[in-house]
């Protein structure tokens, strides 16, 4: 397991910035996927089984101001910094592995 930090700007200020703190890089892409289904729930609210497919998290992921992972890689006792493209390998790595 590495432990990942995920920084999350959602608009151009810089007010919106946070993080997520996971103890691996699978959970840290399921909370990625999971504030996107959140986000889904509140815009529609009334609707009980939300579906969407992977072309739309990618353009929610896109609409993001920043969104990047620092993943602690051990041997250089440091966080190694992923982009936003890094980010949806890994989802759909992800949900390849769930889909088997």
């Amino acid at each position: 397991m590495s432990h990942t930090i995920v920084l999350l700007q959602t608009t151009m200020g810089k007010s919106s910035r946070t993080f997520m703190d996971y103890e691996s890089v699978n959970q840290a892409i399921e909370g990625i996927c999971n504030m996107y289904e959140q986000r889904l729930k509140q815009e529609r609210p009334n609707q009980k089984n939300i579906t969407y497919d992977i072309s739309q998290l990618f353009k929610f992921i896109d609409s993001l101001a920043d969104l990047s992972c620092l993943v602690y890689t051990s041997h250089i006792n440091a966080y190694t910094p992923y982009n936003k493209e890094w980010i949806k390998t890994k989802i759909i790595n992800h949900l390849q592995k769930l889909a088997q």
